[in-house]
């Protein structure tokens, strides 16, 4: 599948790849996919964000996904449906963190006796590609193959984001970025739902 990659699409992956060493993460996930493609300057993925305003939010995008790290990755959909049952998400991220650190549920633990910096920016673990990871890559080669392309670019991993349940479609959806609204921007028209 790789083959197909553009070099913008394998930079996106990179790009991942080192997300997820910066923020010291056991293996890559779909939230380093998107913030990735934030860093990316110069693709399709990039063009399409800056067209939906993307200039002036991409610091709301990043402060959204790190919020919903310190949740342990519950998405804000999955926060409300719990506070519906009682449960006060924030509440229980504030104890956990004044026993165990801020970003204690994230795994990015900077408090008493931890060391903020251990093992970050460190290439010699491999980092594997985590299933939701995998699933925007799957989905990524689907979006593709439904347009009929021969190449797999960082366009079709945005849109790939933008199918997928879960805090990266949330965070995108919320700042306007959705599969239609991408579509529209890069291919001049809605179609349906690829996914």
């Amino acid at each position: 599948m790789f083959e197909r990659f553009t070099k913008d699409a394998r930079a996106v992956v990179t790009g991942a790849v080192e997300q997820a060493e910066r923020g010291g993460a056991p293996a890559v996930d779909a939230e380093h996919m998107l913030l990735a493609l934030l860093d990316k300057e110069g693709g399709r993925a990039s063009f399409a964000l800056a067209a939906l305003g993307g200039g002036q939010w991409l610091e709301s995008v990043r402060d959204a996904l790190g919020e919903a790290r310190r949740r342990g990755g519950l998405s804000q959909a999955e926060a409300d449906a719990l506070a519906g049952l009682g449960i006060d998400v924030g509440e229980i991220v504030a104890r956990v963190e004044e026993v165990h650190g801020v970003g204690a549920m994230s795994g990015d633990r900077v408090g008493p006796g931890t060391d903020a910096g251990a093992g970050k920016g460190s290439r010699s673990r491999h980092r594997p590609f985590g299933r939701d990871a995998k699933d925007v890559l799957v989905r990524a080669l689907r979006v593709a193959t439904s347009r009929r392309d021969r190449h797999i670019g960082d366009e079709h991993i945005l849109l790939a984001l933008t199918t997928r349940p879960g805090v990266p479609a949330e965070v995108l959806a919320d700042h306007g970025v959705t599969y239609e609204a991408v579509v529209r921007v890069l291919y001049g028209g809605g179609e349906a739902k690829a996914g």
